[in-house]
């Protein structure tokens, strides 16, 4: 991960903050609980997918 590149993530009442620094912009998401829940499980997918295509090998 790039050293000048920030994630952090934090609740606010029922909202999931996300927070992306990269350098000196800065970009912040607000989700609800279910779109949190969304975004969670299609990282998840993906992350698995991208595991799952490194173990194909390519003659």
């Amino acid at each position: 991960m790039d050293k000048s590149r920030n994630i952090t993530v934090d609740i606010e009442r029922n909202r999931v903050r996300i927070v992306v620094s990269h350098g000196e912009d800065e970009e912040i998401v607000k989700l609800s609980i279910a779109e949190a829940q969304e975004l969670l499980t299609k990282v998840g997918d993906a992350i698995e997918d991208y595991e799952q295509r490194k173990q194909v090998r390519i003659d």
